[in-house]
C-alpha cells in the first residue's frame, strides 16, 4: 500500500497545483472553534456525559470514535448559525450534542457496511470490537440523541433531526442500490450525497433558526445553506479519495475504488472514455476484479479526463451557493466566519 500511494503521488496531477489558493484555509476552522469554543466546551461535557453506561463497552467503544480526532464541524455549525441568528439561550447545546450523536452513530454504522479499516489515521471500531458492538452502539448513540430531542420540547426541532435521521439512512440504501452500478448518472450520484452527507449540515444549520424563533425565510436560507455546504463538502471528500493528499489525512487512497462505489470523479471519467476504458471501469468496478495497478490506471484516466478537478469545481458551485444563502443575514464576524468555512471546505482538495 505505502509503494501505491508513494507511486501515485509521483504521478497524479496534484490537487495542490494551486496551492496559493490554502491561504486562511487553517485560519478558517479556527475563526470558527474561537467563535464558538465556549459553546464547545459544553457540547463536549454533554457528549461525556451522555456517553455514560453500566455497559462498559458502550462508551469504550463510542469513545475510540469521538476521540479520533474529527473537527466536529456539524455541531459547531449549529452553534455558529445560533450566534448569527442572535440566540443568547442554552437550547443549541444541547442540540449541537445530538447532531453529533447522529453524525457519530451513522460513521459507525457506515464504517461496518464498507468494511473500512481505518478512519482519521485509527483502526474502525469494527476492527477493534467487530461489526455486532459497532452496529449496536451506534444504535445507542442514535437513541442519545433522540433523548436529547426530546428534552429540547420543540416538535419543530424533533421533526426536523428525525428526517434527517431518517434521510441519511435512505441514502446509504440508495448508495447500496448504485455501487458497482456504471448506468448511475450524475443526479443520481447527487441524490445520494444530499442524503447521505447534506441532510444532516442542513438540519444542523437550520434548528438554530428554530430555536432563534426566526423568520421562515431565515430558517430555509439557513437550512438551504447547510445543504450547499454539505454537497461541497461531500463532493471533496470524494474527490480526495483519488488524490495522494488523502494519505496525509490518515484515509486509505483509493477506497471508493476498490468497493465499487460510484462517485462523481468515476462517473465523469467513464462518461468521457472510449470503449477500451469502458471495458477497465466494468472490470475493476462492476465485476470488482482488480489487480496490482488498477488503481494507479483508474487515477491517471481521471488525469486524462480531468474529472477529479471538475469535482472539486462542481464543489466550488454549491460553495457559491451556499455563501449566497446567508446574503439575507447582516454583515458581520458571524456571517464572515461561516462564509469561511464554505472555503475551508473545498479548499481541503488543495
Amino acid at each position: 500500500m505505502d509503494q501505491i500511494v508513494s507511486n501515485i503521488i509521483k504521478m497524479t496531477k496534484p490537487l495542490d497545483q494551486n496551492a496559493d489558493k490554502s491561504t486562511n484555509i487553517d485560519s478558517a476552522i479556527t475563526q470558527l472553534q474561537e467563535l464558538v469554543a465556549k459553546d464547545m466546551l459544553v457540547v463536549n461535557q454533554t457528549i461525556l456525559d451522555r456517553m455514560k453506561s453500566p455497559v462498559v463497552l458502550i462508551p469504550e467503544l463510542a469513545g475510540h470514535l469521538i476521540a479520533s480526532g474529527g473537527k466536529r464541524l456539524r455541531p459547531m455549525l449549529t452553534l455558529a448559525c445560533a450566534k448569527l441568528v442572535g440566540y443568547e439561550g442554552q437550547r443549541h447545546t444541547k442540540l449541537a450534542t445530538c447532531v453529533e450523536f447522529i453524525h457519530t452513530a451513522t460513521l459507525l454504522h457506515d464504517d461496518v457496511v464498507d468494511e473500512s479499516n481505518l478512519r482519521r489515521g485509527k483502526e474502525t471500531a469494527n476492527v477493534v470490537w467487530g461489526n455486532k458492538p459497532s452496529v449496536l452502539v451506534g444504535d445507542f448513540l442514535f437513541s442519545r440523541s433522540f433523548e436529547l430531542m426530546v428534552e429540547d420540547g420543540s416538535l419543530k426541532v424533533l421533526k426536523i433531526l428525525s428526517n434527517a435521521s431518517s434521510v441519511i439512512a435512505e441514502g446509504e440504501v440508495l448508495q447500496l442500490t448504485t455501487t458497482s452500478n456504471m448506468s448511475t448518472t450524475e443526479d443520481a450520484y447527487l441524490e445520494v450525497i444530499k442524503a447521505k452527507t447534506a441532510a444532516l449540515f442542513a438540519a444542523a444549520c437550520q434548528i438554530s433558526a428554530v430555536v432563534g424563533e426566526r423568520s421562515e425565510k431565515e430558517e430555509e436560507a439557513l437550512k438551504s445553506y447547510g445543504m450547499n455546504l454539505g454537497i461541497a463538502f461531500q463532493l471533496i471528500d470524494d474527490a480526495l479519495d483519488y488524490s495522494a493528499k488523502q494519505a496525509t489525512l490518515g484515509k486509505s487512497v483509493g477506497d471508493d475504488f476498490r468497493e465499487g462505489k460510484i462517485t462523481l470523479p468515476l462517473i465523469l471519467a467513464s462518461r468521457r472514455g472510449d470503449k477500451e476504458e469502458t471495458e477497465f471501469w466494468k472490470r475493476t468496478v462492476v465485476k470488482l476484479k482488480q489487480d496490482d495497478g488498477d488503481l494507479e490506471h483508474a487515477i491517471s484516466l481521471m488525469q486524462k479526463h480531468d474529472s477529479i478537478n471538475a469535482t472539486v469545481e462542481r464543489a466550488r458551485y454549491y460553495g457559491t451557493k451556499a455563501k449566497d444563502d446567508l446574503a439575507i443575514f447582516s454583515n458581520g464576524k458571524h456571517r464572515d466566519v461561516l462564509e469561511n468555512i464554505v472555503d475551508f471546505c473545498i479548499n481541503r482538495a488543495y
